[in-house]
């Protein structure tokens, strides 16, 4: 049996033979799974037998996971291993460890059984079905080792939902083509970084300029009409046959932040390409422009100024900005000019309202609230704003043994107090994604022995709303005083950043949930708490924003951000739906 259909039409017992070797000696899970049918297409096979694991008994749980055999363990070595273990092994080398590698897995093995009562689960055909190798699996088994039991169980769970992914891709002789794709872009670009170590592509740099050269051709490649503008965008338009239809725009930012990771912005560059190309290849065409945009720089990390290909489109570009010079001494100007761009050219970059449909950014979400969920994407609600300070607090230093605690005017402890009320008031509302962080947190010339006279801390606030976020502004200002008035310290809070929330459109909110749910999976709708281009082509255009789960927890802007290729094969279907069902606003309301 070899097609779904077949598979929705047959008898129990087929249904549960068929799937037997998808979870390890569990045949609880396809015989709950038959209750269930019909299933559209395989994401709502794959979603369905998750949810029955996510449901199913801790006991249930845990001898799922105990039903799979240790890494490179007795079993691999006595060959009782099931057909599926054997060649996944296999594939990642395990059978060829050297005596190191195979020594380091045995303890690893023994320390992760003693902490956690279970053995190490991983797809070692990893995020791209390609494999992992054996310094990779024996990084992340390390790594894990330091989890708490409980995160380690969810853990293991959504890896055996990963092997069952990828197994029933092959059952099925499904090919994530458009998620491979995806994929081998990003692990190319990926390796073209300012520093020798990690990820860093930074505005203008030699990486940055090769980066766009070659979205630049993948583009051409895939039959759109590409250029770079005067701020280092890259703009490729799929063009309808109709030369007067609008353009409905999409993209993401290319530049990345130091040691970060490959999917953060460049998924929504490459995704939509991929799309323009699968259509291409079809001699397909849109009833309207598709342009897709590889924005320059939003991260802000050379020039320390943000979303400057996104607003350079939108008409906002600040020509005082050119004068901003880097920690070499370098001016933005000087960094265009000697890339070759005209920067008197960058206000003709401005895109005219009137001609645009609206804009559609696809992201890793940045976070763990997909992973958490089980969906490999999500709707986005709204953008959440920003507000940022910095705060410094004097008391008075003096001896540490000397002085009365009741005598102290200790400045670090009047900021622990305060740092302490943050947390919980923005834990007060969780519906509109309030979240409060100080992120630096210093005692200047702090000593072991001497009371702090001084500490310089960092508030940022963030909510999808911005009635939400200035009310938690106003009550933490507030408890900031009363803390500083009864210890008797001063403080000085400068306002750094202000960013207004930027709601999705509805709209357009609601034809991607409709993608969503075609593609066989449930929309989900969540809040953005990073701030994206989509917030600077708000301004002249409706946006959406579809976001693609992101693995490891959630972890971004880190070497370890990871996605896989069937989460961006997932997305860009619902992209490629939406773009096929794609009604304006007037037809939408």
């Amino acid at each position: 049996m070899s097609s779904l259909e077949q598979l929705n039409r047959c008898d129990t017992a087929a249904f549960v033979d068929t799937l037997q070797g998808i979870y390890e000696h569990s045949p609880w899970i396809p015989q709950r799974a038959a209750a269930l049918r019909p299933f559209r297409n395989l994401t709502a096979l794959k979603l369905a037998l998750q949810d029955i694991v996510v449901a199913a008994t801790r006991e249930e749980q845990l001898g799922l996971v105990r039903a799979h055999p240790e890494l490179a363990g007795k079993a691999a070595l006595a060959g009782t291993l099931t057909e599926e273990s054997t060649g996944e092994q296999a594939k990642a080398g395990l059978h060829l460890c050297s005596p190191e590698e195979f020594a380091r897995l045995q303890q690893l093995n023994a320390d992760y059984h003693a902490r956690f009562g279970f053995p190490f689960i991983v797809a070692v055909k990893g995020p791209t079905g390609n494999g992992l190798t054996r310094q990779e699996i024996i990084s992340r088994f390390a790594r894990r080792l330091k989890n708490l039991p409980e995160d380690e169980l969810a853990e293991a769970l959504r890896q055996i939902g990963r092997i069952a992914e990828i197994r029933l891709n092959s059952l099925f002789d499904v090919t994530p083509a458009l998620g491979n794709t995806i994929m081998e872009w990003a692990e190319e670009i990926g390796q073209w970084s300012d520093d020798e170590q990690g990820l860093t592509c930074t505005f203008m740099s030699a990486a940055h300029r090769r980066t766009a050269d070659r979205l630049r051709q993948w583009m051409r490649d895939a039959g759109m009409q590409a250029h770079i503008d005067a701020v280092g965008n890259v703009v490729g338009r799929y063009l309808s046959h109709d030369p007067h239809a609008k353009t409905l725009l999409t993209g993401s930012h290319y530049d990345t932040v130091r040691n970060g990771g490959k999917y953060d912005g460049r998924e929504g560059i490459l995704l939509p390409i991929a799309v323009v190309r699968h259509l291409h290849e079809r001699g397909e065409t849109l009833p309207f422009h598709l342009e897709v945009i590889a924005f320059s720089e939003e991260e802000g990390v050379r020039f320390k100024s943000t979303f400057l290909g996104s607003n350079a489109v939108s008409g906002h570009f600040d020509p005082a900005v050119l004068d901003l010079c880097d920690r070499d001494g370098v001016s933005m100007r000087e960094a265009l000019t000697a890339a070759g761009h005209d920067v008197a050219a960058i206000p003709a970059i401005a895109r005219d309202p009137a001609s645009l449909l609206g804009y559609v950014e696809v992201h890793i979400e940045q976070g763990p609230v997909l992973l958490q969920r089980g969906l490999p994407a999500g709707i986005v609600t709204s953008i959440a704003g920003a507000s940022r300070y910095l705060v410094e607090l004097r008391g008075v230093a003096s001896h540490s043994g000397t002085t009365p605690m009741s005598m102290r005017k200790d400045a670090a402890a009047a900021a622990a107090e305060i740092l302490l009320y943050v947390e919980q008031r923005c834990a007060e509302n969780q519906e509109d994604s309030l979240v409060g962080t100080v992120g630096q947190l210093q005692v200047p010339n702090g000593s072991t022995n001497v009371i702090p006279g001084a500490c310089v801390f960092s508030l940022d606030i963030r909510a999808a709303r911005d009635e939400v976020r200035d009310a938690a502004v106003a009550d933490v200002l507030q408890r900031l005083e009363q803390i500083c008035e009864r210890r008797r310290i001063e403080s000085t809070v400068e306002k750094t950043v202000c960013a207004a929330a930027a709601p999705c459109a509805p709209w357009l909110m609601q034809q991607l949930s409709a993608a969503t749910e075609r593609a066989g999976v449930p929309p989900f709708a969540l809040a953005s708490g990073a701030g994206h281009d989509a917030m600077a082509i708000a301004a002249i255009s409706d946006v959406a924003m579809l976001f693609t789960r992101c693995g490891n927890g959630g972890i971004s802007h880190n070497p370890l951000e990871t996605m896989t290729a069937d989460d961006a094969e997932v997305s860009a279907q619902i992209l490629l739906d939406f773009l096929r069902h794609f009604s304006t606003a007037s037809s939408a309301s």
